[in-house]
């Protein structure tokens, strides 16, 4: 259900991992398009939970374009 969206020159990659208590951990990777940066991978995991996949997956792309505004 992982789906890449591009946001202000970054590849945003949310996917969301079933947990043994059957909630969702949401996880996002983003990828600097432009490679002007030496720094172009970023991966953060269990930036939030949820009872359902479609929630953690749609929390996590909304905590990344958050975290690429805040970047500059």
């Amino acid at each position: 259900m992982a789906s890449i969206q591009n946001y202000h020159g970054y590849a945003v990659q949310a996917t969301a991992h079933r947990l043994p208590d059957r909630t969702f951990s949401a996880n996002v990777s983003v990828d600097r398009t432009s490679k002007r940066s030496s720094e172009s991978h970023y991966a953060f995991y269990s930036v939030g939970y949820f009872s359902k996949e479609v929630e953690a997956i749609a929390y996590a792309r909304r905590w990344a374009k958050d975290w690429i505004d805040t970047r500059g």
